[in-house]
């Protein structure tokens, strides 16, 4: 069931990249101007692997999602067990990595990647999102992202380090911080991440994020993307699950109704320590054929 308003035919009866078409060539050099320092902040959380240690444990992530598997195929070891170089002196190693991008690590969500009824983004047949991948509004349809960042920093305009676990963002306070253009990547702070550190059962035990009023004011500001430091952009409760209705579900709203694309799991603090609110957005996913998401090192130009 699609309820209105949306962005379905806005682009085109075909199109799988929703408000990314914003991203016209003049925004984007308009986006460029964002940028006064030239200081470069990544914006992703570390990928620890270790299938051999607890590190894939330590880094954010929600429950029950499978973590990331990183281990060397060769290695200084093999060497030192005997085996052979490739040339005299030359020696190299390979590692592999598998990662399940969504609830484990800072990833981008494709407008393939939730639904309701029977049709994806734009009115594509949801029969299209197969077991080896989906063929309509995977995520190798993003390409890059460039674009001015907006940071939102609810935290640090309401005082406080992190926001409680239940709160929704209302879209008076994104108002009262900023007004975003078209095209732009709205970025929200939430503080989320500090609480790890803390303890994991707080962060298990729910997490703050946009209410759905919010998400609409955002569409309606037609941003190109929301991003987020917490694991699902709205809040979740403390089975992990949003308490809102599929009219009001962040991921349908945004994602589903208005095809806008969602980044998630952020590391903001560096950003917000900054104390900048206008920035240039950088992020890029893997073109992962028919993929529901991609793991991203978004980048902030000061």
């Amino acid at each position: 069931m699609v309820h209105e308003p949306n962005n379905w035919g806005r682009f085109g009866p075909d199109d799988q990249r929703g408000t990314l078409n914003l991203l016209t060539p003049d925004v984007v050099l308009a986006a460029l101007r964002a940028a006064a320092t030239g200081e470069v902040l990544s914006l992703a959380m570390p990928i620890r692997g270790a299938t051999s240690s607890p590190a894939p444990t330590t880094v954010p992530h929600l429950r029950g999602r499978p973590l990331p598997q990183h281990f060397m195929s060769v290695d200084g070891g093999d060497y030192a067990a005997g085996a052979r170089p490739i040339g005299e002196g030359l020696c190299v190693a390979d590692d592999a990595l598998v990662v399940t991008p969504h609830g484990t690590t800072t990833h981008m969500d494709a407008l393939c990647h939730m639904w309701s009824g029977d049709q994806v983004y734009n009115g594509h047949p949801a029969a299209r999102v197969r077991s080896y991948g989906a063929t309509r509004c995977g995520i190798e349809q993003v390409g890059g992202v460039v674009a001015r960042g907006v940071l939102f920093d609810v935290p640090r305009r309401l005082g406080l380090d992190h926001l409680p676990a239940d709160f929704r963002i209302p879209p008076e306070v994104l108002e009262d911080i900023a007004t975003p253009r078209p095209g732009d990547v709205a970025v929200i702070r939430t503080g989320w991440p500090l609480v790890w550190e803390r303890s994991k059962e707080d962060y298990w035990s729910g997490q703050p994020g946009l209410s759905a009023d919010a998400g609409r004011w955002l569409a309606a500001h037609d941003v190109s993307v929301v991003a987020c430091d917490n694991a699902a952009i709205g809040g979740l409760n403390a089975r992990g699950l949003a308490d809102e209705s599929l009219a009001d579900d962040l991921h349908l709203l945004l994602l589903h109704r208005h095809g806008i694309h969602l980044i998630e799991m952020l590391w903001l603090e560096d950003l917000g320590a900054a104390g900048r609110t206008e920035f240039v957005f950088v992020a890029a996913p893997l073109r992962i054929e028919g993929g529901t998401g991609s793991p991203i090192t978004p980048l902030a130009i000061l």
